[in-house]
């Protein structure tokens, strides 16, 4: 029988961790196939820790489906330890946070992380939108009329005039996933050409735009904004993050307004 030998106590430093810069929290959709990979596109960068924590919600997309992720979001919230000291956090659904309210959202994930600044995709979208000072837009979303009606109207009562809106009509999560960055392409190219608009803003954080969005920008020489293109910039900007990075769109060239 052999001898096990003694377990040696090895010695050791302590440091701060990862995240020495910024420490970012996201509450993805269980659903959302698409978030992930695009934030680590832009935000993947020394010193710049992500965590994500996923919330339950439904594959069918309405108004009232939505609306009942408002009683998940502090358990998903608490996912993210407050002991990991996060900077900013973000609830990272555009129609969500349209329907149960961005003031709303912003309450539920301070009760869980008090030190942290919070936004998700609508309260960013506004905020670049004012870092660019663009007030004229053109709207794109996935959505069936009733969500993307909502959508409308909130930007619309915040100031932003919405000059056109297209949509994709889709009510089903994982077939929104699965529409090409070649027809949002497209789509951004036909609407965006429109002079009354200064902008465009896909919305839906499924949505594959990040990877198009420098060649959208080029064909209609004009900002183009997508959900989670948005909110990666505000959380990393609320983080004290301010690098350009290249191939993210004119937004990543832009710093927050004091206002915001």
């Amino acid at each position: 029988m052999s001898v096990m030998p003694d377990i040696q106590t090895l010695g050791f430093t302590a440091d701060g961790g990862l995240g020495e810069k910024a420490k970012i929290g996201l509450i993805v959709l269980q659903s959302d196939q698409t978030i992930e990979h695009e934030f680590a596109r832009v935000l993947r960068r020394n010193g710049v820790a992500l965590y994500h924590a996923r919330i339950p919600n439904e594959m069918n997309v309405t108004c009232s489906t939505l609306q009942k992720m408002e009683a998940d979001l502090p358990a998903a919230a608490a996912l993210l330890p407050a002991t990991f000291g996060l900077d900013s956090i973000g609830y990272c659904c555009t129609s969500g946070a349209t329907l149960i309210g961005e003031a709303r959202v912003d309450e539920l994930l301070r009760k869980e992380h008090p030190n942290a600044k919070t936004t998700n995709p609508l309260t960013a979208c506004k905020a670049a939108l004012k870092a660019l000072k663009l007030r004229k837009i053109a709207l794109i979303t996935p959505y069936a009329a009733e969500v993307t009606t909502e959508l409308r109207d909130n930007l619309a009562a915040a100031g932003f005039e919405v000059t056109a809106v297209g949509t994709f009509n889709q009510s089903d999560d994982f077939k929104v996933a699965r529409i090409s960055p070649e027809s949002i392409l497209a789509a951004v190219k036909d609407i965006g050409q429109r002079t009354d608009c200064d902008g465009v803003f896909v919305s839906c954080t499924s949505l594959r735009v990040m990877e198009v969005i420098a060649e959208a920008e080029k064909a209609i020489c004009k900002p183009v904004l997508s959900s989670n293109q948005v909110t990666a910039w505000h959380l990393a900007r609320l983080a004290g993050v301010g690098d350009n990075i290249a191939g993210a769109g004119m937004l990543f060239h832009t710093q927050l307004r004091a206002e915001n």
